[in-house]
């Protein structure tokens, strides 16, 4: 049962934060072939990540109650777990504030651009609210991802620790 558990746990840090390490190189490359069309490769680039959040809330919700388990089950001290669990938590709710707040803004900008902001200009008032929230985003999903490496080294430390 602690091999399950603990084999869980790291199977859901992979799955999240591999997917948060290859989501830049898949949006470079689809933004690099499209360069013509950005609506089409901002299209496809957003409905990944929508894809991304929801695996990063279901992983996280999984690590999450595996490291509320771990203690009682004498897998891991219960201090040890403190940090990777608030950080699990603050990963969770970064997503969710991207997922139901920034995407919908985003979303919203683009339709009251037209569709495409191709034909604005960067001083355009959607077009600059639309940049913002996108900067926004990235910043967001960096500082997910560094938490989330923060929380295998954590989770590594807790390891030997227990041992």
């Amino acid at each position: 049962m602690k091999t399950l558990l603990r084999a869980l746990l790291s199977f859901s840090l992979i799955v999240w934060l591999g997917a948060e390490v290859f989501f830049p190189i898949v949006a470079i490359v689809t933004f690099g072939t499209l360069q013509p069309d950005t609506h089409t490769a901002g299209t496809i680039v957003g409905g990944l990540l929508r894809i991304l959040h929801e695996m990063g809330l279901v992983s996280g919700m999984v690590a999450l109650a595996v490291m509320a388990l771990a203690p009682a089950l004498g897998i891991y001290k219960p201090r040890a777990m403190l940090a990777p669990m608030a950080l699990i938590a603050l990963m969770i709710a970064f997503t969710t504030y991207s997922q139901f707040g920034i995407i919908p803004a985003m979303e919203r900008d683009r339709i009251a651009a037209g569709g495409s902001f191709d034909a604005t200009g960067p001083a355009d008032a959607t077009t600059a609210h639309f940049n913002k929230l996108h900067n926004r985003s990235v910043v967001i999903e960096e500082a997910i991802l560094l938490m989330g490496l923060a929380t295998v080294v954590l989770m590594a430390r807790a390891e030997t620790t227990r041992a």
